[in-house]
C-alpha cells in the first residue's frame, strides 16, 4: 500500500516557527530549500500521521502536527526501525539515516510530549537527499524496494 505526502514544513530560522507549504525543493546535499537546520545525515526530518494520531490519542490532546517541527508528514508508512531504507516521495528519493530522537521542545508543546515520543520512533525519522527536484503535498510516498541479487 502506498503512502501519501500529507504536509511540508519549513523552518526561516533556528527555534523558528515551523511554515506550511504546498509544494518544495529538495536540494542534493542540503535538504529542503529555505529550510535551515541541516547536516549531511540529517537534511530532512519526516514524521507518520499515525504515529502522530497514536501520541495524541495519548496525551488525550490534538495539536497541531506542526508542533513536531519535522519537514514532512507521511500517512500509511511506518518509519519505525527504518533506517538504511530508501523511501520515494514522488519521483525522489530519501535515504534514512535515523530515528529523530524528541528534544526538550516538545515539552513545551505539551508537558509529557517527549517521554511519550521516546518509544517506536515517535519523532520520526531523519534522511539525506538521493534525488533534487520538487516535491508537493499530495505525492505518492512508498518504499523504494531492495535490489534482488
Amino acid at each position: 500500500m502506498n503512502g501519501r505526502l500529507e504536509a511540508i514544513w519549513l523552518k526561516r530560522a533556528r527555534r523558528g516557527p515551523m511554515d506550511p507549504v504546498h509544494t518544495a525543493v529538495l536540494e542534493l546535499s542540503r535538504g529542503l530549500t529555505g529550510n535551515t537546520n541541516f547536516s549531511a545525515r540529517r537534511q530532512v526530518t519526516i514524521i507518520s500521521l499515525e504515529r502522530w494520531r497514536e501520541l495524541m490519542a495519548a496525551l488525550g490532546e490534538d495539536l497541531d502536527p506542526a508542533a513536531r517541527r519535522a519537514n514532512l508528514m507521511v500517512s500509511r508508512i511506518n518509519l519505525e526501525n527504518s533506517r538504511d531504507r530508501v523511501l520515494r516521495i514522488g519521483g525522489l528519493r530519501l535515504k534514512i539515516n535515523g530515528e529523530t530522537r524528541p528534544c526538550e521542545r516538545m515539552d513545551e508543546a505539551h508537558a509529557g510530549l517527549q517521554r511519550l515520543m521516546q518509544d517506536r520512533w515517535g519523532g520520526g525519522a531523519f534522511a539525506e537527499v538521493l534525488d533534487a527536484g520538487k516535491i508537493t503535498v499530495g505525492d505518492p510516498v512508498a518504499w523504494e524496494l531492495p535490489l534482488l541479487d
